[in-house]
């Protein structure tokens, strides 16, 4: 089985099953003297582990994880960083009916026809609890990103469930409010409708579908390798790795079809502080006038904030009946997935698209000179460091 690893200097390879003894992720292309800890990492992993409310599946899993390689003395030395969480709270037993009856709309079926196999608690491999690894990369990155002087910050709050929607929001307001409710929207009393829309759906024994909507402030311009590994070539790719994830757009997305070239064509201008207060341009470089193409021209990027959007079809593990076959009697069933699942997607994906954009835009910033690759303090040659671990008998 391939597709297991993403990125190209930074790269995150993973492994693990949604009911197996461990998750596990192995990341390469960290910089040697960036300060780091299991807590750093777990900040983020409680932000997308299960259990969190009563909009969540009530799987008890404490996502702790462990970093068993890639550090000394508290700072990462080069080499690749090693991470596990184990499975604490896997119950296979409610996916025993749905062996060789393939769940509506999931990749039992497609998994089995592929391999002629597979792992079938909890939806083995195709489970979005595979995901908990690329947080924990994430997590390395976004300290990567911190320690280095580049500046970046990256946000996404949920901005869309069903037929609710949230207004506009400014990215310091979704700094500021996205994490203070449950379903992760920076609008306050979009949050409260969105919530009682959830529990509304659970009781029916239903879900719902929704986007995130996501910034990243800082991004250095000229990230980006045209032609197939663009920039929101790789973003796209990411997002869609994402399970249910249905449509990916930048800027103004699937509405510039409905926009004329002289309307959405963006001027150029010379900066004077005032054009783009949150671009990266310094005072007299050319920026455009506006950021409907979200941060990216020609696939690369411009130095304006990385925008865009991303659509979860509802989950399909759901209470209510549905049919099946079961290609090993050749019956016919009615079914409820019953179990532990989450009635809405997009709150717990948000740090996990938070995550993917924090590798994303370390593993271009490495490929394209603005971090060293060996080094976060850019001083090749240099061995007598601050974070050099100290010989024991110097002591």
């Amino acid at each position: 089985m391939n597709g297991n690893r993403f990125g190209q200097l930074f790269q995150l390879t993973t492994y693990g099953e949604s009911h197996g003894p461990a998750m596990g992720v192995t990341v390469s292309g960290v910089p040697a003297g960036v300060e780091l800890s299991e807590e750093d990492i777990q900040v983020e992993m409680d932000r997308r582990k299960p259990g969190q409310s009563m909009i969540t599946t009530s799987r008890n899993e404490p996502d702790s994880v462990t970093i068993n390689s890639g550090l000394q003395d508290g700072y990462t030395t080069g080499t690749p960083v090693g991470m596990t969480i184990q499975n604490k709270d896997a119950r296979s037993g409610k996916y025993e009916p749905f062996v060789t009856a393939p769940r509506p709309s999931h990749g039992d079926y497609t998994y089995s026809s592929k391999f002629g196999t597979r792992n079938w608690g909890g939806g083995g491999r195709s489970s979005a609890r595979e995901t908990l690894n690329w947080v924990a990369a994430g997590a390395v990155a976004k300290q990567v990103l911190e320690q280095s002087p580049l500046g970046v910050r990256v946000k996404a709050h949920v901005n869309q469930l069903h037929n609710i929607e949230a207004p506009e929001v400014s990215f310091e307001e979704m700094l500021e409010h996205s994490e203070e409710n449950e379903v992760r929207c920076a609008h306050p009393e979009t949050a409260e409708k969105m919530h009682e829309l959830l529990e509304n759906f659970q009781a029916q024994g239903d879900s719902v579908g929704g986007t995130i909507h996501f910034e990243a402030h800082g991004v250095p311009r000229g990230l980006g390798e045209p032609r197939f590994d663009s920039f929101p070539a790789r973003l796209a790719q990411a997002m869609f790795a994402i399970p249910a994830t249905t449509s990916f757009e930048m800027g103004l997305g699937t509405d510039a079809a409905s926009v004329a070239g002289k309307t959405r064509n963006e001027d150029w201008a010379f900066e004077d502080g005032t054009t783009r207060p949150d671009t990266v341009a310094e005072e007299g470089d050319p920026v455009p006038v506006g950021n409907d193409h979200g941060g990216t021209q020609g696939g690369i990027t411009t130095g304006e904030p990385i925008t865009g959007e991303a659509t979860w079809h509802a989950p399909t593990s759901i209470p209510a009946e549905q049919t099946t076959v079961d290609w090993e009697t050749g019956e016919q069933k009615q079914v409820h997935v019953v179990g532990r699942h989450d009635p809405s997607l997009p709150p717990r994906a948000v740090p996990v698209v938070e995550a993917m954009l924090h590798c994303i835009i370390l593993d271009f910033s490495i490929l394209n000179g603005r971090i060293n690759p060996d080094r976060i303090d850019d001083s090749p040659g240099e061995y007598d460091t601050d974070y050099h671990p100290s010989s024991p008998h110097n002591q």
